[in-house]
């Protein structure tokens, strides 16, 4: 819960600094776009860290599996989500950084997705494995 209400004051934070320079901003097809891309996916972000709960670790554990909400369809909603911020403001800020973070975090976030597959079936075993082949990604 720590996480997500610091992931909340950097957005408000982040949000008011727009509002309060949003007349500097040059407004274009790319950010507009990419605002839209990075609005519309920090919700779900959010949403999934919340539905995840305690069972949510930046070290893969398998403390509990989460089966429902979000996690009834992606097993990996905030890799999903937090990628397709990173993209949108990739966008909006008209800046190749962003974009290259996400060329890295991807395949990482692959890499540790398969590490915490193993994890959980370890110690899940075949309830895993069945929610699996009900989820993407």
């Amino acid at each position: 819960m720590k996480c997500n209400l610091i992931t909340l004051a950097v957005v408000i934070l982040a949000v008011v600094l727009l509002l309060l320079h949003a007349r500097e901003i040059e407004w274009n097809t790319a950010t507009i776009l990419g605002g839209a891309i990075a609005a519309a996916a920090f919700p779900p972000f959010v949403v999934a860290k919340i539905q995840l709960g305690s069972a949510f670790s930046y070290k893969a554990k398998a403390q509990k599996l989460v089966t429902t909400g979000m996690y009834a369809r992606i097993r990996n909603p905030i890799y999903v989500f937090g990628g397709l911020m990173i993209a949108g403001l990739s966008l909006f800020l008209s800046h190749w950084g962003p974009l290259v973070v996400l060329l890295v975090l991807v395949p990482l976030q692959k890499i540790r997705s398969r590490k915490e597959a193993r994890v959980l079936t370890e110690a899940f075993g075949e309830d895993y494995l069945r929610y699996r082949s009900k989820t993407w990604f």
